[in-house]
């Protein structure tokens, strides 16, 4: 199969930038080294599976509405509380806790839109966000990188822009929904500033920025913009980039994260709302009553962000599994975990909002385990109408490592998935009956035309399943995926060549990281 890596655009846009683009992006890499196709967001071309019943999802939901009435939910930052208060909310003076009646917070929810587009710098990744529009994020915000070669290690820049250089490469991954790791060797209160940097010159890709205080977020707004070449009023109105809020289950939203719904709500920026409801731990032990914890938060945060600004672009996010009883960890890839992505869908779709979720598991290497519960979560992400499912590519133990070689596994993963949602031609050449006639009883079929116009891409190729018989596998020194995968990840980083940016907007935006580093970046207490 002949290898199409989208190159990057390199004319003028119609939104405004400045001077012209040098020639960049994917178009080096050579026609056979990996097989992939152009940059498309896959399409949802089977229905949803609904795992409850019409009735019992208005059970869940009705529970949530309860816990939001009866119970109320903690806002711990003073400027929401009066947001929350002027909207009608019940909000006591000099006390955290928020009670939100059932009326108020489906009024606000209804006035998030169902699908909007997110902005690219390059605009041929653009993504569209809801319907039946899909898209995979790598893995984000693992305090460790991991590979055969260097072990587990903290995070640090240099992998960091390894793993971006990846996310850039492979066309099946979207967009990068968080730092893949963390690069612990750049000082808190200057990180994000390099980080961002990174992420507009490494990639050309929809990206992130994380909500850890008002700063950081301002930071993140500007240096969006200035990448976009768009003015203040024009990036209002053009959805660019993304923040993930999480709630503090049970039951909280804390300074940071609210500061940052404001500020991604006031700017026309998306926030995706997910609770951490891990069920046994920060939620109920039963799947049910996670899942009605995790609505009333995620909705509580959504309604907050219409009282903002109604209209702004939210994303309901679910991220609910399970943990191991005997010891406490997080699971994840386990039936409870599908269970709760199919519901959360349906939940989504009911509000009428995108919906996040992962594509995540356990395991602590490249290993059967990494493959099963990882499969599992995308078949509970795509099987529950998932429009953005995060941590797509590298995630591993839990979170707590972005792993090289799991990156290429998952985009063999990913790429599968992407050709199961391709509709299945059915015109009289793909049904081929003069081949069959020509062939008739007994014969096969390898050389006859039909097959010889189709046969280089008829079928999807793999990137790391090796289907050489045994012999052949043997005298090649009987290699493993994982052997495999280690070898072609650092092919593809050495086949990537970055995308055009304007000089006079990476000018611009070398300026204003220097000018905040001067002074003094974000503060590292909140």
């Amino acid at each position: 199969m002949t290898s199409l890596l989208d190159p990057a655009e390199t004319g003028d846009t119609a939104r405004g930038r400045r001077g012209r683009r040098r020639r960049g992006g994917g178009d080096k890499a050579g026609p056979d080294l990996f097989p992939q196709k152009p940059f498309k967001q896959p399409r949802h071309i089977y229905k949803p599976v609904e795992a409850v019943s019409a009735d019992e999802l208005e059970s869940i939901h009705d529970a949530s509405m309860r816990v939001l009435e009866e119970i109320g939910i903690d806002f711990l930052h003073d400027e929401a509380k009066e947001i929350l208060k002027a909207a009608g909310a019940d909000v006591t003076p000099g006390n955290d806790r928020v009670r939100l009646d059932k009326a108020m917070v489906e009024e606000f929810v209804a006035k998030a839109p169902a699908e909007f587009t997110v902005h690219a710098r390059n605009p041929n990744h653009n993504l569209i966000m809801g319907g039946d529009h899909i898209s995979f994020s790598s893995v984000a915000s693992a305090p460790n990188a991991v590979d055969r070669d260097g072990g587990r290690r903290p995070g640090n820049q240099e992998d960091y822009r390894n793993f971006l250089k990846l996310a850039q490469f492979f066309n099946i991954i979207h967009c990068v929904m968080g730092y893949p790791v963390e690069p612990v060797d750049l000082h808190a209160s200057v990180r994000h500033l390099d980080c961002v940097a990174d992420m507009i010159r490494l990639t050309d890709k929809v990206f992130h920025i994380y909500s850890l205080g008002k700063e950081r977020n301002q930071d993140g707004l500007e240096m969006t913009r200035i990448a976009m070449g768009l003015s203040e009023a024009e990036f209002r109105n053009t959805p660019s980039v993304i923040t993930v809020i999480n709630s503090s289950s049970p039951l909280r939203l804390d300074t940071p994260m609210l500061q940052g719904l404001i500020e991604m709500a006031l700017a026309g920026q998306v926030s995706v709302l997910t609770p951490f409801t891990l069920a046994g731990a920060m939620a109920p032990v039963t799947v049910a009553g996670a899942l009605a914890l995790q609505n009333a938060e995620a909705l509580a945060g959504i309604a907050f962000t219409q009282m903002i600004q109604p209209g702004a672009p939210m994303v309901y996010g679910g991220f609910t599994s399970n943990v191991d009883m005997k010891s406490g960890s997080p699971a994840f890839g386990t039936p409870e975990y599908v269970k709760a992505a199919l519901v959360s869908g349906q939940l989504a779709r009911r509000y009428s909002l995108p919906f996040r979720t992962s594509g995540v598991c356990a395991a602590n290497t490249v290993d059967y385990q990494a493959a099963l519960e990882t499969t599992l979560s995308e078949w509970g992400a795509i099987n529950g109408g998932g429009n953005l499912i995060k941590h797509a590519a590298g995630w591993l133990e839990g979170g707590l490592s972005a792993g090289f070689e799991k990156f290429i596994a998952d985009v063999d993963l990913l790429q599968m998935l992407a050709e199961y949602l391709t509709p299945l031609e059915v015109s009289d050449e793909a049904l081929a009956l003069e081949a069959i006639k020509d062939v008739g009883p007994a014969g096969h079929f390898f050389g006859t035309e039909h097959t010889q116009a189709r046969y280089k891409d008829a079928f999807y190729a793999p990137i790391v399943s090796d289907w050489r018989n045994y012999e052949t596998w043997a005298e090649a020194g009987s290699p493993v995926a994982y052997d495999k995968a280690n070898t072609l990840y650092k092919k593809a980083l050495e086949a990537y060549a970055a995308p055009a940016l304007d000089p006079v907007i990476d000018e611009e935006l070398t300026a204003f990281v220097a000018k905040r580093k001067e002074e003094g970046g974000a503060p590292t207490d909140f």
